[in-house]
């Protein structure tokens, strides 16, 4: 190993410790939340919601919006999110009815000032909507809300390569969008073929250089490990194929095989699948090829450029965790339109209903379609402040954050600091008087060190409805 690899590795802040990994690499939440999604129920209603969203005007934080568009043209068999594989029009037509009549209801909650700085389209695939579609569709959201025009917002779409050509990454960038997530998950052609999603490198590569041309300042891949028929030489080309693109972010995603609750990937054949020490041999490949390459490993499967926002955020204290991941925007409050979404405004969780023909059916019927959600209380607010400080920035002073929220964390949290040491004797984190630490070797383990903090824990330790940490 040079020595320029060996700086590189040393500031990317992580050892990889395959027994410690086998050992602490069981199933938990990702904590996109706290509490997670599993703890909510349907004593939370629209009335709840509109309630809270009315209160907010008060601290008149900027506002999040996110939107989902969940059809696609074919089904990618890994696929676990929450989707319609149609070529219906008029299906999606009534669907894009009934979102303008929610982005209506929501709109009139919230005070006109309150500027909308983050804005992201998930999905299913955004990009199923043709040009017409989505320039309709942004132009009702930028009526209804309150569009910040500076060049701090962040308004982001995900994209399936596999249906936009350079004309359209130009009409997206044309419509405000200014960052981009490309769905890439791997490049080989077996694997492609074994998950149903083929694109070329050279497809890619040509989006890539339309949206810098466009004036896009982030480009953003994800992909995935564990994919069958992947080898580690395999993902090793794809891994050299994403490094010369050079995009700004990649989110390297553990492929969590779960073929009873997603009826598509009992497409996929189970001897396919990499064994569990090949995938960790993808995953030490991955840490080492990227951190060789220059980007800064934020935490949990997220990577970037050293000059990329998120690195910034990460150290001047501004980054957060959220629905999609990784941001740089605090203090957001959180709007979801569209089936499934899950909206957080002050201290209410609160999630649409699940399937188009519900969330169609309240929406006509004039009401917003919450469907379930959770009314956090003070520990849950402490527990996900901790949970927070810890996936962001692998540390918290007891001290600091005793003062921050008028608690004694010494005393408030003594079991949890109790729980901490033997995590501590394994050298997953440093734990003092003054605060803990995560280490090198823990920092591939963050949700299994979080997991002290979430008192709902032992209510689904075993629940597989949780991906595996590692």
């Amino acid at each position: 190993m040079s020595t320029e690899q060996s700086q590189q590795r040393q500031h990317s802040g992580v050892c990889f410790d395959t027994d410690l990994i086998v050992r602490y690499g069981g199933r938990g939440p990702r904590y996109t939340s706290y509490p997670t999604a599993l703890q909510f129920s349907e004593t939370v209603t629209a009335k709840d919601y509109e309630r809270h969203a009315r209160a907010s005007n008060s601290s008149g934080v900027p506002l999040s919006l996110y939107v989902h568009i969940p059809f696609c043209h074919s089904l990618c068999y890994y696929c676990g999110c929450n989707k319609i594989v149609t070529h219906n029009q008029a299906r999606v037509d009534r669907y894009l009815e009934m979102l303008y009549r929610e982005i209506d209801m929501q709109a009139t909650l919230f005070d006109s000032n309150r500027k909308v700085e983050q804005l992201h389209f998930g999905g299913g695939t955004p990009t199923y909507l043709d040009s017409e579609q989505l320039g309709d569709l942004m132009s009702h959201l930028a009526k209804s809300f309150n569009f910040d025009a500076s060049d701090d917002r962040e308004f982001s779409i995900e994209v399936d390569p596999r249906t936009v050509d350079g004309d359209r990454i130009r009409h997206l960038a044309e419509l405000g969008f200014n960052r981009l997530s490309l769905g890439i998950q791997d490049f080989d052609r077996e694997v492609q073929q074994a998950v149903n999603r083929i694109q070329t490198p050279d497809e890619v590569r040509a989006l890539v250089k339309s949206a810098l041309e466009s004036g896009f300042g982030s480009i953003s891949f994800d992909l995935i490990y564990g994919l069958p028929h992947q080898t580690v030489d395999s993902f090793d080309n794809t891994l050299d194929l994403a490094i010369e693109m050079k995009p700004d972010r990649l989110a390297v995603y553990n492929y969590a095989h779960l073929p009873q609750r997603f009826k598509g990937q009992r497409m996929i054949n189970d001897a396919d699948i990499p064994a569990p020490e090949t995938k960790l041999e993808l995953l030490h490949k991955t840490i080492d090829k990227l951190c060789d390459a220059g980007y800064i490993y934020i935490g949990m499967d997220h990577f970037a450029l050293p000059d990329d926002e998120l690195v910034e955020a990460r150290y001047n204290g501004t980054l957060q965790r959220n629905f999609q991941g990784y941001s740089t925007h605090r203090q957001c409050d959180l709007v979801s339109l569209g089936v499934s979404g899950i909206g957080n405004i002050g201290n209410l969780f609160a999630q649409n209903a699940i399937t188009t023909m519900e969330y169609e059916a309240i929406i006509e019927s004039g009401e917003l379609p919450i469907k379930k959600g959770i009314e956090v209380d003070d520990d849950d607010l402490l527990r996900a402040a901790v949970i927070q400080a810890l996936m962001c920035y692998d540390s918290l002073s007891f001290d600091d954050f005793s003062a921050e929220h008028n608690i004694d964390f010494r005393d408030y949290f003594a079991t949890e600091i109790k729980r901490l040491q033997a995590l501590a004797d394994d050298d997953l984190i440093e734990l003092g008087p003054s605060g803990v630490s995560i280490t090198q070797k823990g920092r591939l383990l963050l949700r299994s060190i979080a997991m002290v903090f979430d008192r709902y824990i032992d209510q689904a330790e075993n629940d597989n409805r949780f991906s595996k940490a590692i």
